[in-house]
């Protein structure tokens, strides 16, 4: 690695190799501003500062730059992963960056002898069979119900298959064929199993053979009732072949990655297809890509997004790049040949173009939802004459008559909810069903860090309350030194209808009444329910957590051991709830006396 103390231009260039490396661009306060990968170096790096048409925005982060760090790679390919890995590291303001979503959802047949059918995120158990990934958690969902459907695959958890005596509904309405109970042997399971593998992995040809040929087989030796099911199979496959696949006679396996503009705003879109089914789509939004053109977001995206994902053998763009590299580092990380083409004919000219619409028709949506959502925040803005209003964060209280109470902060910003931005707090401390206190304390939780100079200062603060609760909520913006940060309470008002709501202002007597139509209050109304579903949320989930392990402990004899023992039994305390006083008896370690306590305990 090369640093220089003080940056001369001139002589760094002249020092730098034509050789290929990934070049850091600082400011003088130490902040990367930008991360690039290059060919050679010494070319790359100069062409910043000899070009005469560069975009404003490259001229000014050249203007901002006071040393420049390389590392030199021994191929290209290296340092277009160095740059990826450095890019999600140190997140520069002038690289064009993607938002990291969740794992990517797959569909999971388990180690069991008995498999089980399972959605889960990332690959974790070498022993599990896992298929995808799918674009999101409908697709895999509504995967795993076809495959319920055709195959009738268990999905139970492993502690209710373990303690069934009797079948469940999902075998009632033909989903499952209760293997837990022993309604199915474990060779024909399998061959169930074996054959929603082929499905997966898009060979249903295979598939309808193999069905074909045991129906006929069935026919032969008089198992009427076997060949109707297996008919019952091979109906279903045909509904899903002529609604999913796309390409008929491969078991092709891409991916279709589509940019499209409108207005200046970029977006790309992913479509999935494993095994020929398409699998469901989805959109991504570039940040910091003013300037750029659709090539480099796009370029951008696919090294961002692959080498972070698993990638499949075909990747179909929308533009031309220049991959050569791209290809060759994808292909040694898939351990298969990865091949990225554009210019396409034929049916897959029409994947390309069902996702370049996907794109715009989701670039279209999000320009009007922001053309909505700027009309209200300019409306709010203007109602209580801020001189800006960007940032609103909200505050609700949540308890069942003082038990688990939980505070919510939300956060609305940019004109969009940032869920994570999102915070709960667990009060602790205070008189059961003290809203107040349980408001001042989330408050000075939530801004003593800004207090010390940490943190995003909100534009105005919304409080789910009263004027007890807007008091509480301006005197601690005092004790901290904040009170010129807006506060604003949010009361339901004397008929505790929506649109009747009154906003209560500090130093204001008299409240404020929006019209029901008013923008301003639909934006208001927006954050506060949020904030009130988020405290809901945190609240139930404590409260439960609180009860489930509480009223087993209330009762005399049963202790760690035994309470384990009931819950592994019955799958839980809505379980031992349900179980009868002859059913709690079989559980080791609980006698009949026992039993007959818990049973009057629990009812």
């Amino acid at each position: 690695m090369a640093t220089i103390p003080e940056f001369d231009v001139r002589s760094f260039i002249a020092g730098l190799p034509l050789l290929p490396g990934v070049y850091r661009m600082l400011d003088s306060q130490g902040q990367v501003l930008y991360v690039g990968k290059a060919g050679q170096l010494k070319k790359r790096v100069a062409s910043y500062f000899h070009k005469t048409n560069v975009s404003p925005r490259i001229a000014l982060m050249v203007s901002h730059i006071a040393r420049i760090e390389v590392t030199v790679t021994p191929t290209e390919a290296e340092a277009l992963l160095l740059e990826n890995n450095l890019i999600k590291a140190l997140k520069p303001r002038y690289n064009i960056l993607f938002r990291d979503d969740k794992s990517y959802p797959y569909i999971v047949l388990t180690g069991h002898a008995f498999p089980r059918l399972v959605y889960h995120r990332s690959l974790t158990a070498r022993h599990h069979q896992y298929f995808g990934p799918y674009p999101n958690s409908h697709a895999a969902r509504e995967s795993i119900q076809l495959l319920q459907r055709i195959f009738r695959i268990r999905t139970c958890e492993d502690i209710s298959f373990s303690n069934r005596t009797r079948p469940c509904l999902l075998h009632q309405i033909h989903r499952c064929t209760a293997p837990c109970v022993g309604l199915i042997s474990q060779q024909d399971y399998a061959a169930d199993v074996r054959n929603a593998i082929l499905l997966l992995q898009g060979k249903q040809g295979e598939v309808e053979a193999k069905l074909r040929q045991a129906m006929e087989q069935a026919a032969e030796k008089q198992h009427y009732e076997q060949a109707a099911a297996l008919r019952d199979q091979l109906q279903a496959l045909h509904t899903v072949q002529q609604k999913q696949f796309m390409e008929s006679g491969r078991a092709t396996d891409a991916d279709i990655v589509a940019v499209a503009e409108l207005n200046g705003a970029l977006c790309l879109n992913v479509a999935m297809v494993r095994g020929g089914r398409h699998l469901g789509d989805k959109s991504y939004f570039p940040q910091n890509a003013a300037g750029q053109t659709a090539q480099e977001v796009l370029h951008a995206f696919l090294t961002q997004h692959y080498l972070d994902h698993p990638v499949p053998s075909l990747i179909l763009i929308s533009m031309p790049i220049a991959a050569g590299a791209l290809e060759e580092l994808l292909s040694e990380q898939a351990g298969h040949r990865v091949q990225i083409r554009h210019g396409l004919r034929g049916e897959r000219r029409k994947w390309l173009e069902m996702a370049e619409k996907n794109a715009l028709l989701v670039l279209g949506q999000q320009a009007g939802q922001m053309a909505g959502q700027l009309a209200r925040l300019e409306k709010l803005r203007e109602v209580l004459g801020l001189p800006q209003l960007s940032r609103i964060e909200c505050f609700d209280i949540s308890h069942t008559m003082g038990e688990a109470t939980v505070a919510s902060c939300v956060v609305y910003d940019n004109m969009a909810m940032r869920s994570a931005e999102y915070r709960r707090y667990n009060i602790t401390g205070i008189t059961g069903g003290d809203d107040y206190a349980a408001m001042r304390q989330a408050l000075l939780r939530r801004y003593q860090k800004l207090h010390a100079g940490e943190g995003m200062r909100p534009d105005l603060i919304l409080i789910d309350g009263g004027e007890g609760q807007l008091n509480v909520a301006t005197q601690v913006m005092e004790q901290l030194g904040l009170q010129e940060i807006p506060l604003m309470g949010v009361a339901k008002g004397v008929e505790r209808k929506p649109g009747m709501e009154q906003l209560l202002l500090p130093q204001q007597e008299k409240p404020l009444q929006l019209p029901p139509d008013s923008p301003a209050l639909h934006l208001i109304q927006q954050v506060r329910d949020e904030a009130h579903r988020f405290a809901i949320g945190g609240h139930r989930a404590k409260r439960g957590k609180a009860r489930t392990t509480s009223m087993l402990e209330e009762i005399s004899g049963v202790g760690e051991r035994r309470r384990r023992n009931l819950l592994a039994r019955f799958g839980g305390l809505q379980g031992v709830s349900q179980a009868s006083v002859e059913e709690l008896a079989q559980v080791d370690g609980i006698s009949t006396a026992l039993a007959k306590k818990i049973y009057q305990q629990l009812h």
